[in-house]
């Protein structure tokens, strides 16, 4: 789906930190409300983040926003290994294919860099993204959080060409 000529994809700054937060609770919260129940919700994404946890969670990563105008739209976080650690999109930009303009600039990025193979822990509702590009199911997982068993899916995806 062609993204919205106002979207514009940046590199991660300091000044995003709270947007991207919120743009991640909410989006837990309301796009995974299928597969997930509301205490495996709250687990996974607490009402009242720690702002600190996530600054040094992200100075490791490297991180993509979207941006609408001076609204958060989605992003994307990654290692340079090619583990893809985060993606999601504000639920109203959601299925507008922000997060696939994400992945593909966080891809090209790592192709860039020598990358052969990517690698994610999909959650239920993220699988079919990932499937969609290429990305193929080796396990499923059950991660515990806060007491709280979350299915989730390894996945990986070789970027080799030939």
């Amino acid at each position: 789906m062609p993204l919205d000529n106002n979207i514009r994809i940046r590199k991660y700054q300091i000044q995003d930190l709270s947007p991207l937060v919120r743009v991640f609770t909410e989006s837990v919260h309301e796009l995974t409300a299928t597969a997930y129940d509301e205490t495996q919700r709250y687990a996974w994404a607490s009402r009242m983040p720690h702002l600190d946890s996530w600054q040094q969670r992200l100075e490791s990563l490297e991180t993509l926003v979207a941006e609408d105008g001076d609204e958060l739209a989605g992003f994307i976080s990654y290692d340079h290994d090619g583990h893809i650690d985060l993606i999601f999109t504000a639920p109203n930009y959601a299925r507008q294919g922000i997060a696939s303009s994400l992945y593909r600039e966080a891809e090209q990025n790592l192709t860039t860099h020598g990358v052969s193979e990517l690698y994610t822990e999909a959650s239920v509702v993220a699988r079919p993204f990932f499937e969609s590009h290429g990305f193929k199911a080796i396990e499923e997982q059950r991660e515990t959080i806060r007491g709280n068993h979350l299915l989730r899916y390894l996945m990986r995806k070789s970027l080799n060409k030939g």
